[in-house]
């Protein structure tokens, strides 16, 4: 009873009316059970007679009852009840930004349609429990946001870099794709979240967005750390096996003639060193356009969301109006069961009428 509260408790004395009617009702059973042994007693027939034990009292007890929770559901009844409360999903995005990912073998571009993914994978979080990073790499990586719960820091970001990528074509760096360093700074950013503010039950996973194309670095050694620390590697490979050409930067002063003009590089989709990395990072490969954005954003966090545990309990106030006007109605059917006389039909058409204006002239 120490859960169970009132939203508006200046109601409740309205229940003098159903107590004083149990009293009521009290006495004519009482004056039932008499007359029924005065009349057992006095009264011979060949047949013995059996007479019901309440008469038609039970359909007014039935009445009264109802009457008494709807009281009580215009007090507005709560109780408060205690909820294990899931933890979310702390989800690393690591993107690549190399050359290859400037390739028109998709829409707009690999990178357009990274963002294009990544925007899909925020608007399918909860953002209560959830939590974000991102980091961006090639040669080198550059971290971008912390793990954050606030939507408008990602969206803020993901509008920026669908503008521009921070790896230029023109520098040397741009041209390789790190996966062992974008691992190892998504590790890092793990590692300063629990630095900062103590270890989360959130489930952690990393999300490498790329084409694997030419990609470096040993990137054993980093699926190994991530894999010790139960942080399983979910692949989203973008591009097609196809491939396309990667625009070559401007050299040179403009208009003046190149000597020896570069040959133009061709990029496909490493599908198959993107799977091995899944697979050894106890995650899995997904590719964009082979299955919908919504379909893969939330595949990776229901995963994640499976492996996460517990952030304790949670009381929370659940209103119990509705169910007490349930319990009012199923009475009041009940006592149809008992009518025995068409007077007291007629009375309950009558109420019931008058019950139904009421809500109606309240409600509308």
């Amino acid at each position: 009873m120490e859960t169970f509260g009132f939203g508006e408790p200046q109601a409740l004395w309205l229940l003098v009316a159903p107590g004083a009617l149990v009293g009521l009702w009290a006495w004519r059973l009482v004056r039932h059970i008499h007359d029924r042994r005065s009349f057992l007693r006095h009264r011979r027939v060949p047949i013995r007679e059996r007479l019901p034990l309440f008469g038609g009292l039970l359909f007014w007890l039935c009445l009264i009852g109802a009457l008494a929770c709807t009281i009580v559901a215009i007090a507005r009844p709560t109780a408060s009840v205690a909820l294990v409360r899931s933890a979310g999903a702390d989800i690393v995005i690591l993107q690549d930004g190399s050359a290859s990912m400037r390739v028109r073998d998709v829409r707009g571009d690999r990178w357009q349609r990274s963002m294009q993914f990544l925007r899909t994978l925020g608007e399918s979080l909860r953002w209560k429990e959830d939590r974000i990073a991102l980091a961006l790499f090639a040669h080198v990586a550059e971290p971008q946001i912390r793990l954050t719960k606030d939507p408008n820091t990602y969206f803020f970001f993901l509008d920026h870099l669908n503008r521009e990528s921070p790896f230029r074509v023109e520098d040397d760096t741009t041209w390789d794709t790190n996966i062992e360093l974008g691992l190892y700074w998504g590790m890092r950013l793990i590692e300063k979240d629990e630095q900062l503010h103590g270890g989360s039950p959130n489930a952690k996973v990393f999300v490498l967005v790329t084409d694997g194309q030419a990609w470096s670095g040993e990137v054993a050694r980093s699926i190994r750390l991530a894999r010790d620390r139960e942080f399983p590697i979910f692949v989203v490979g973008v591009g097609t096996v196809r491939g396309g050409l990667i625009p070559e930067p401007a050299r040179g002063t403009p208009g003046s003639p190149q000597l020896n003009p570069p040959q133009p590089m061709h990029s496909a989709l490493d599908r198959e060193s993107l799977g091995i990395i899944a697979a050894a990072g106890n995650g899995q490969y997904l590719e964009l356009d082979r299955e919908g954005d919504r379909e893969i954003a939330n595949r990776i966090i229901n995963s994640a969301r499976r492996r996460s545990g517990s952030a304790g309990m949670e009381s929370t106030s659940r209103d119990l109006y509705w169910q007490f006007l349930f319990a009012a109605a199923c009475l009041v059917g009940l006592g149809l069961l008992f009518v025995q006389e068409r007077a007291e039909l007629w009375l309950f058409a009558l109420g019931t009428s008058g019950a139904l204006f009421i809500v109606w002239t309240v409600t509308r």
